[in-house]
């Protein structure tokens, strides 16, 4: 039998959880669902989401026949038998080319499928768990459209477990089956967005306890500990709870309160998340403590891997250094917040060209070109520096770093302004 997740697939858009943003009135899918005008489309977004579910139901809306390949299994020799598929009255129609994991495909098998995308005899629906603007051949990217499916939210993982418990009694020939809000709120945490995982671990828990011959099943959180691989507690009595230690831990890090860090600290592996915990820290070592004092960087992921190889509950000792080392170091978000400015930036301005003595010169006509000539390289220079501009045309004279007030950050303020004069003053003087 196959498992729930897939015995409950939708069959219809109408019924894909989530991603309103993408399927409700006046949306980018349901746009081109009304006016029957598909484009080619790379679905970007975590696991259990509907990325697949959707480029199925997709393909039935526009009458044409739906082949699934997967970037990490299969080689040139499947694309080329799906390409030449639509040379033959198969494929007269044109076909939709689901290909999940596009970011795994090597970029000769990505290349391949431009001219079909271009001539329309395919319709490309790429899914990816990356960012495909970095991850997929541009080529590619500039052909389609990015479409960014959301994880799930607790309510809507809610929804996919009440439908996935009424399929089960359905299917069990159960007079009544239900489980407490505890297991169902627990479900719904410990999947982290993803239905399928949810649907799951609930039909997981389900077989662990039903018994033939029975009418009538009450699921409960303290009965599936051991499915779960946890306790279930009041922790997972509320979504939010996890959500709202989480920053209310991270808070008291940046807030420098080595007490209150260690508490929630205490109340967070009570949890089990160990995962989530440890993501956590590695972002405010970079995120607040940063260039203040950097050694906290690789000190915090050593501690993080330290955690997640001992796990619970010995991971609390090297996790409660890491947490009052980050919450006693100085603090500065200068790094971060450069790159926030960058974002800004970008988003009302156009990068522009970048400086032609700095582009690869490396291949031939290079220089024909324009390509790297007049770049002087710095350490041929007196203390390894020397004025030039690097910096794209549409953000020239922009200033995005400026140097914390830590003693760290002041002494390489202090360094550099020292050095440039220096060098300018001898400049100068020529």
């Amino acid at each position: 039998m196959e498992p729930l997740a897939s015995r409950l697939r939708p069959l219809s858009l109408d019924q894909v959880l989530g991603q309103r943003h993408l399927l409700g009135p006046n949306k980018v899918l349901s746009g081109m669902i009304r006016n029957h005008q598909l484009m080619n489309l790379l679905f970007y977004g975590p696991p259990g989401t509907g990325k697949t579910t959707v480029a199925r139901l997709l393909a039935d809306v526009s009458n044409r026949r739906f082949v699934m390949l997967n970037g990490s299994t299969d080689s040139l020799k499947d694309v080329r038998e799906v390409l030449n598929e639509t040379q033959t009255m198969m494929g007269f129609q044109g076909l939709v080319l689901y290909i999940d994991e596009i970011h795994l495909f090597n970029k000769r098998n990505q290349q391949i499928l431009l001219d079909y995308i271009e001539d329309g005899r395919i319709l490309l629906i790429g899914a990816t768990t990356e960012n495909p603007h970095f991850a997929v051949f541009k080529a590619l990217v500039s052909r389609c459209v990015v479409v960014e499916f959301r994880a799930l939210s607790p309510q809507e993982l809610k929804g996919a477990l009440d439908r996935g418990l009424k399929a089960l009694q359905d299917e069990y020939h159960l007079k009544e089956l239900s489980m407490d809000e505890g297991l169902r709120s627990a479900l719904a945490h410990q999947a982290q967005g993803d239905a399928r995982r949810a649907l799951n671990l609930l039909e997981a828990v389900f077989l662990s306890r039903v018994r033939s011959g029975e009418s009538s099943l009450l699921l409960t959180g303290r009965e599936a500990e051991d499915v779960l691989g946890r306790p279930i507690g009041a922790y997972d009595s509320d979504g939010d709870v996890h959500f709202d230690l989480l920053s209310a831990f991270h808070k008291s890090v940046r807030g420098s309160d080595p007490d209150a860090s260690v508490v929630y600290l205490a109340q967070l592996l009570k949890g089990g998340d160990l995962l989530a915990l440890c993501r956590r820290l590695l972002c405010i070592a970079s995120e607040d403590v940063g260039l203040a004092y950097p050694l906290a960087i690789p000190i915090v992921k050593a501690c993080v891997d330290s955690a997640l190889q001992l796990g619970l509950p010995e991971a609390m000792l090297p996790l409660v250094n890491a947490v009052v080392l980050l919450a006693t170091a100085p603090k500065s978000s200068s790094a971060p917040e450069s790159y926030w400015a960058v974002e800004k930036a970008l988003s009302e301005k156009a990068l522009g060209e970048i400086p032609a003595d700095l582009r690869d010169a490396h291949y031939e006509g290079a220089k024909e070109l324009g390509r790297g000539l007049g770049y002087r390289w710095p350490h041929a220079f007196p203390r390894h520096w020397i004025p030039q501009e690097y910096m794209p045309t549409g953000l020239k004279g922009e200033v995005f770093y400026r140097f914390g007030d830590n003693k760290m950050e002041q002494a390489s303020k202090a360094y550099w302004e020292a050095l440039k004069a220096e060098v300018l003053g001898k400049n100068q003087g020529k």
